[in-house]
């Protein structure tokens, strides 16, 4: 799905009706925050989070990024739980 801005899309109205003909979604924004979509009059599949941000359904993240997901520790089977609870807690 593409986004674009309400200045180009007053500039390049007749390319982007020619996108929603050909079934695509263009999400209009306004100072980058979605405000409207131009694409199809029937759905077609899952809607996406920029379209479901589009319709107000629910609210686009703030943050472009992801925090990384923590490392898996290693640990043995035949450890006691008590023993690496207190390696990791540094005693």
């Amino acid at each position: 799905m593409e986004e674009i801005g309400a200045r180009e899309l007053r500039a390049n109205l007749a390319a982007a009706l020619r996108q929603a003909t050909a079934g695509e979604r263009i999400v209009v924004t306004v100072d980058g925050r979605p405000v409207a979509q131009l694409g199809p009059l029937h759905p077609s599949g899952e809607p996406s989070l920029v379209e479901l941000a589009a319709s107000g359904l629910l609210d686009a993240p703030r943050r472009p990024d992801r925090p990384e997901p923590p490392d898996a520790w290693d640990t043995a089977v035949d450890v006691r739980l008590d023993r690496i609870l207190d390696e990791v807690r540094g005693a």
